[in-house]
This record gives structure tokens, C-alpha cells and sequence, in this order.
């Protein structure tokens, strides 16, 4: 009996290869003749080094950089050398984790950190890029980052801008001669579930400042900064556009990515079910067993095991989900390609007991191997 598992992080306690692994544990209780795929599963956001980095081959790297408020952070990432891809969680050299609540101020917080690691996996002999943009701490524009990469954004005395959203309110001239040589011969996809554009209404400074400490005037500032800051990028880069979709993401990132970088923004859990070729993998299953933390409404909106269970439908599989925890709207999974879903917790407990790794573990393993044996006894088979 072949088998695919894919689990997203149960954060905070199991990582996505080490839930997958722990489901396999179930099954081989069960059938220690079963054939099990364990692949890493992540959105784009956090986890997806850890699973990609751990589930492909890669390794990990730490170097330091620039923090989202100037001073030095400690920042890992992944490279899958086979590949030459570098793996990145913007949010780990620029997040708003990293800036305590009484310091966030977008006005003074900056990306530069992340062009650091760019740069740093190009001399690492990287030329692919996975990025996962979400949980920024930053309204810059990108602006840090393309300074970390060599591109130059002048004020009207020929200095380069500071950092910060700030900073753009100074750009007078936008320069790329400077700029690393190699980022021509790179690829970036970059991880954004975001429509926003970059200026007005719904875009980066209006929707999501406020939550990185922005009040209505530093909104009203910004928003007019990001302005000018796209009609000048416009007069040298015919494709920038602030209205396209995912412009405003982290800040307006997404749209330094687009017109800088030439990267593509892509939804994060399908870019990592392509690049783990997990699709590959379906074809010849019997079941696929997916899962997270907490299944509820907001999996069914296409969070990473609900991208995995439309894709393994799209070959007719089974599809069984565990969880650490499940909510009342967790149904609408069920409409959406997760065939059933099950808790894993078998009897009331802290939410600490819970999530100690080591009960994880042997919760998951009991819960699939539950599932295994309902699943074998249907299909008319015997229980070895």
C-alpha cells in the first residue's frame, strides 16, 4: 500500500517533517510493508525553511544582518544546493517579531536585512529564490533591500535616502548601475496570498500600517510617498505598475520584487507543492494524509493542506486530515477536497501538555494509526 504524507507545522511544537514522520510511525504500526512518502508542506510563511531546507536535501545557514530597526539580528535560511535555491522568510531578517511593540514605527523600520541575505546566498552560488514575504515589520517599498543589493535611491542631493518608509520621502532618482551583476541571472519567486495594491485605499500604508504602528497622518504620508516612489521607478521600469495585484504586500516589497527583480508573485503553498514535486508522489497513492496545527474555516480558504488535498483529488485519492486541534467551522475542509478530518489529542489536556513535542508525536502517530487501520479495513484489505 503506497501512502503520501504532507503535514503543515504544528507550530510551536512539530515541524512539518517531524509530523509527517510521527504519521508515518502510526501507519508502520500498522503495516510495516507500507510504502510512505513523507514530504515537507508550508505556505510561503513560517516553517517553510525548516520544511523545505530539512525535507529536500537542503541545509541551513545563519549569517547576520541589518534588523528591521538598524541594529544586528541573527537570521537563518535554507539552500537546496542540488538546485542552487535559496530559501527565505522575509520575516526573519525584517519581521515584526523582531521589533518590540513600544518601538514599531514603519516610518524608521527597514528591508535591508533581507537584501543582505539575498546577497549573501548569491555568493553562496544561489541563482533561485523561494521568499515568503508575510509578517513585515516594514513600509519601505523594498527601498532597504534594493540599497542591500547595490541599486542606489538618491535624494535630490545625490545621498542615499535612510532607512524607512521615511526614506522614500526624500527619493529624488532611482539608479541600477551599481546594482549586483549576478541578480540578472536570478529567479525570484516570491510567496504572497495578498491582493493589495500599493497605493490608496486597500493599498500597503492604508491597510496594513496601522498594524505595524502607523497612525492616520503617518498613513496619509506614506501613502503619497509610495506614490512618487512608483512614478519614479515607472520612468525607468516600463512593468511597474502599483496597481497590480500584490503590489502592496509587505510593505510594498511585493512591488520591488516585480519591477527591480523581475520576480513573480505566486501563491505560497503552490509554490511549495511544486518545488517539492509532491504531485509526482500522488499519482500512484492509495491515501494521502495531510494536516496542521488547528484545522479550521481559514484552512478551507486555501491554507497549504488544502492546496495539497485539491491537488491529490485531482487524482482521485482519499484524502484524511489530523490536527491538533479542530474548530466548529473546520466543515467547510470537507467541501473543499479533505475527505475527513480528525483530532489528534485523545483525552482533555493543558494546552501546554499539548503542544510538548514529544506528546505531539505520539498523539499524531495514534491518530494515523487509527486512520490507517479504518482505511485498510474499507478498502477490503487485512491488517498485518
Amino acid at each position: 500500500m503506497k501512502v503520501v504524507i504532507a503535514m503543515d507545522s504544528f507550530k510551536g511544537s512539530l515541524s512539518s517533517m517531524e509530523a509527517g514522520r510521527a504519521a508515518a510511525e502510526g501507519i508502520y504500526r500498522v503495516d510495516r510493508k507500507a510504502e510512505v512518502a513523507v514530504r515537507p508542506l508550508a505556505d510561503g510563511g513560517e516553517g517553510t525553511v525548516e520544511a523545505l531546507a530539512g525535507g529536500m536535501g537542503g541545509r541551513k545557514r545563519r549569517i547576520s544582518v541589518t534588523g528591521p530597526l538598524g541594529a544586528a539580528v541573527d537570521c537563518g535560511y535554507g539552500i537546496i544546493e542540488e538546485t542552487r535555491t535559496a530559501v527565505i522568510e522575509m520575516a526573519s531578517a525584517a519581521g515584526l517579531m523582531l521589533v518590540p511593540e513600544e518601538k514599531r514605527n514603519p516610518m524608521h523600520t527597514t528591508t535591508y536585512g533581507l537584501g543582505e541575505v539575498i546577497k549573501d546566498a548569491i555568493g553562496q552560488g544561489c541563482r533561485r529564490f523561494l521568499i515568503g514575504i508575510g509578517g513585515s515589520a516594514t513600509n519601505d517599498g523594498g527601498a532597504g533591500m534594493l540599497q542591500a543589493l547595490g541599486f542606489e535611491l538618491m535624494d535630490k542631493n545625490g545621498r542615499q535616502i535612510p532607512f524607512g518608509a521615511e526614506g522614500l520621502g526624500h527619493l529624488a532618482a532611482i539608479y541600477d548601475g551599481n546594482a549586483l551583476p549576478d541578480l540578472s541571472g536570478c529567479e525570484f519567486r516570491v510567496a504572497c496570498d495578498v491582493t493589495n495594491g500599493l497605493c490608496g485605499q486597500k493599498g500597503c500604508s492604508a491597510v496594513y500600517g496601522p498594524q505595524k504602528g502607523a497612525d492616520q497622518n503617518m498613513v496619509r504620508q506614506m501613502d503619497g510617498w509610495m506614490e512618487k516612489y512608483a512614478s519614479l521607478a515607472k520612468k525607468r521600469y516600463k512593468r511597474a505598475d502599483p496597481e497590480r495585484e500584490g503590489a502592496g504586500a509587505a510593505g510594498g516589497l511585493g512591488f520591488a520584487f516585480m519591477t527591480f527583480l523581475n520576480g513573480t508573485l505566486e501563491p505560497g503553498a503552490d509554490i511549495v507543492l511544486e518545488e517539492t514535486g509532491l504531485e509526482r508522489y500522488m499519482k500512484e497513492a492509495a491515501l494521502f494524509l495531510t494536516g496542521e496545527g488547528r484545522l479550521d474555516g481559514q484552512t478551507a480558504m486555501g491554507k497549504a493542506p488544502l492546496a495539497a488535498a485539491r491537488l491529490a483529488k485531482k487524482w482521485g485519492k482519499p484524502v484524511a486530515a489530523l490536527a491538533g486541534s479542530v474548530t466548529g467551522d473546520a466543515g467547510q475542509c470537507n467541501e473543499k477536497g479533505i475527505d475527513a478530518f480528525f483530532p489528534i489529542l485523545p483525552c482533555v489536556m493543558t494546552l501546554e501538555e499539548a503542544m510538548d513535542p514529544a506528546r505531539a508525536k505520539k498523539h499524531l502517530a495514534g491518530a494515523a494509526e487509527q486512520v490507517y487501520r479504518f482505511f485498510i479495513s474499507c478498502a477490503g484489505g487485512s491488517i498485518r
